[in-house]
């Protein structure tokens, strides 16, 4: 024990005897007042030193109730925001479908549903892989279709799987008109992943961006108009013989979740099932 130590003890003792010497002579009152003269200003800090101390201990434990309430509420946000998400996509995916079999419903030819289960890319989408297969005697080149138009062709059968070629692969070609002009060509993928309607050069063709670009149905492959896309700019090649017209797919190739297989008589004109304001 230090210095300060033992003369406050000694202080205290010495208080004490004091305060008992008083005490046997019979001069209780005046030892009383001495007792308080020495312990009131000691119990009055004591006792702000316990309220302080109690107030630090409330706050923690108020701080520490507020913490975990706030994290449970963020627990809870979170929960809730995952919630929205799924009850988000619930609602896109029923708007698809619903769509999908709108589609099936008003088309007066054979067709199967099915869903997209992978993607190849080669810096864009080139293919798409559908659940159907030689166990639902797919065929190869059988159109695939989407609400919004032409998705491409089957060019693989696997026995659970289908590989289907988009539009946008460098080697797809599909038979095509301008709906206002009547303009012939072949849609083809172009080798930077766009798509192009490459027509032949002649006067008054009058192809302009916006002009709707759909299938001719020439060939028997694709049913007749069928859309699949939109003119953005014309390529003006000049006097060559072939002018091209870029197009904006009417699909969105990175964004379709589910198609149809057309299995039926691809002799057809689907042009009304496909509304166009071109």
């Amino acid at each position: 024990m230090n210095r300060r130590g033992l003369a406050l003890l000694g202080a205290v003792v010495l208080v004490a005897l004091l305060l008992l010497t008083l005490q046997s002579r019979g001069r209780s009152s005046q030892a009383a007042d001495a007792v308080a003269v020495v312990t009131t200003p000691v119990q009055l800090v004591l006792s702000r030193v316990h309220r302080g101390a109690f107030g630090l201990w409330a706050t923690y434990l108020d701080w520490k109730n507020v913490r975990a309430e706030n994290q449970r509420l963020r627990d809870e946000i979170r929960g809730l925001r995952v919630d929205g998400l799924a009850v988000q996509e619930t609602v896109d995916e029923n708007r698809r479908l619903r769509r999908l079999l709108d589609l099936r419903a008003r088309l007066p030819l054979g067709t199967l549903p099915a869903e997209v289960i992978a993607r190849e890319w080669g810096g864009w989408v080139r293919s798409l892989t559908v659940n159907r297969g030689r166990g639902d005697k797919i065929a190869r080149l059988t159109a695939v279709i989407a609400p919004e138009g032409l998705v491409g062709r089957v060019v693989e059968v696997r026995p659970g799987a289908a590989i289907v070629q988009v539009l946008t692969d460098p080697t797809s070609t599909v038979g095509a008109h301008a709906v206002r002009t009547r303009t012939s060509g072949i849609v083809e993928g172009d080798p930077r992943g766009g798509v192009r309607f490459k027509y032949m050069a002649r006067d008054g063709s009058g192809i302009t961006p916006g002009d709707v670009i759909v299938t001719s149905g020439l060939g028997g492959l694709f049913p007749r108009g069928i859309p699949i896309g939109r003119v953005t700019a014309i390529d003006d090649r000049g006097s060559a013989l072939f002018h091209y017209a870029v197009l904006a797919p009417a699909v969105e190739f990175a964004r379709v979740e589910e198609v149809l297989l057309l299995t039926g008589d691809t002799a057809r004109d689907l042009a009304a099932h496909f509304p166009t304001d071109g």
